[in-house]
């Protein structure tokens, strides 16, 4: 097959790369240019897109000998990922930027553009597997349970899975990974992998936020209404919060109060107690198929609500245009904005943003 590597610069990818090529296919590689305004260094494992991961991307390729590109996908990765990110937050929503990159940007900007060039396939270092099912091509859980990544490729549907290679996906751990690079000769086989969200390099979500949406004093409130202190920007709080919450009012049983909604319109916070974080009932609208496409009425899964968070079982309800999922036991602290992620064993259903929550802790108990 003709493959475009995707190559971040890190070990992962570069390693994808390699086997894509070992395997005998036509490689090439390319880097994604996110910011017009990419630093010029790493720091440590935070941020990635900078100059120098395009350098050690480029490195990579050198040493397996493939073409190398740097291509400027910035403006779509402003307006698909961190436009919509500042919308998220100002809707009172907890958004997944990462989910929203590889639904943006990387499987399908990338993967249309690909296509058009006459690529058969976009290769990526995420862990990950596709199986030749009974009904299509399945999307899977990795080997190595640790570095899963089929939770935020949950947005990928049928045709961008028929289109896309993860020679990662079998492997059984990371540790192999990094030794193989080393083995290959690649210098990014101890690079760190990067966290925290790509485009605030410094962490500082809740300042980067402040500049982009503004802070304006308002109130928090407990489940019965009554104002129990203040905040300077309900875009700075996210559900099961408990640090900075800087209450005025103690609560009656001197227990810790979390998070439990952020109001935008109203400019206010509310909190109550650890208990009420239980959600009962989640709900969207926004859901997509990773193959098959579901049919409507009621069917077991497994739901995942974060990329790291254990499965839960449940019972999912398609009908009318909306997704309801009620978990045997309750989720904790689920949020407005994130994306669920439904399995059938070790399978991707299909995934959902989740729009409406029903807390299994009536605000009057």
């Amino acid at each position: 097959m003709r493959i475009l590597a995707a190559m971040s610069g890190g070990v992962d990818s570069a390693v994808a790369a390699a086997r894509a090529v070992e395997a005998g296919h036509e490689v090439v590689g390319v880097h994604l240019a996110l910011s017009r305004a990419g630093g010029t260094l790493r720091t440590g494992s935070r941020g990635c897109c900078t100059i120098e991961d395009a350098m050690d991307a480029r490195r990579a390729a050198d040493r397996l000998g493939i073409p190398f590109y740097v291509w400027d996908f910035s403006e779509r990765f402003r307006d698909d990922v961190i436009d919509d990110f500042v919308a998220e937050y100002r809707a009172g929503r907890t958004p997944n930027p990462c989910m929203r990159c590889n639904e943006k940007i990387k499987f399908a900007a990338l993967l249309e553009r690909a296509l058009e060039l006459g690529f058969d396939a976009v290769c990526t270092g995420h862990y990950a597997t596709l199986v030749d099912g009974a009904e299509g091509l399945e999307l899977h859980r990795a080997s190595d349970a640790a570095k899963d990544q089929s939770y935020v490729l949950g947005v990928l549907n049928a045709q961008q899975l028929a289109h896309t290679y993860f020679p990662l996906g079998a492997t059984p751990s990371k540790a192999l990974v990094r030794a193989e690079a080393a083995e290959r000769g690649l210098t990014v086989a101890h690079k760190p992998d990067s966290h925290d969200i790509c485009f605030i390099p410094d962490g500082d979500t809740r300042g980067w936020l402040a500049d982009k949406v503004g802070a304006e004093r308002g109130d928090i409130l407990d489940r019965t209404g009554a104002v129990v202190g203040s905040h300077d920007g309900a875009h700075a709080f996210t559900v099961g919060q408990r640090r900075g919450l800087q209450l005025g009012v103690p609560a009656p049983d001197g227990k810790p109060r979390f998070v439990l909604e952020v109001r935008p319109v109203s400019n206010t916070v509310v909190v109550g107690p650890k208990e009420a974080l239980a959600t009962a009932e989640i709900a969207g609208e926004r859901f997509s198929w990773a193959g098959r496409p579901q049919e409507a009425g009621d069917f077991a899964c497994h739901v995942q609500i974060r990329a790291h968070a254990d499965p839960v079982p449940a019972t999912a309800t398609l009908a009318a245009g909306l997704l309801t999922v009620v978990p045997e036991t309750p989720f904790d602290g689920v949020a407005p904005g994130q994306t669920a992620v439904l399995y059938d064993g070790t399978r991707v259903i299909g995934q959902f943003t989740i729009d409406r929550t029903v807390s299994a802790v009536p605000a009057d108990a």
